[in-house]
């Protein structure tokens, strides 16, 4: 294996993991500024109100995109264990 090989298959990888985790990120990111909007023109500095929104919408989005996510965890298995098969 050599070192163009690694760095292929680790650029894969973080290209894997921002695809999954990218739109839980967003959608926790722009509640969070909703939310703290909301708490600075009310000047309610609750915790849970930031914390709980949050959960939930990142949840929501978990359900709704969990079929991409296995599939594109399988498929990138599938090009891994074909790379490893193939002799990269």
């Amino acid at each position: 294996m050599e070192v163009n090989d690694v760095l292929t298959v680790s650029r894969d990888a973080m290209w894997v993991t921002i695809k999954l985790a990218g739109p839980m990120m967003v959608v926790g990111l722009v509640i969070g500024l909703v939310v703290s909007l909301i708490q600075a023109l009310t000047q309610s500095q609750e915790m849970t109100l930031a914390f709980v929104p949050k959960i939930l919408g990142i949840f929501v989005v978990f359900l709704v995109t969990l079929p991409f996510m296995v599939a594109t965890l399988i498929g990138f298995t599938r090009e891994l264990a074909a790379r490893i098969i193939g002799g990269f």
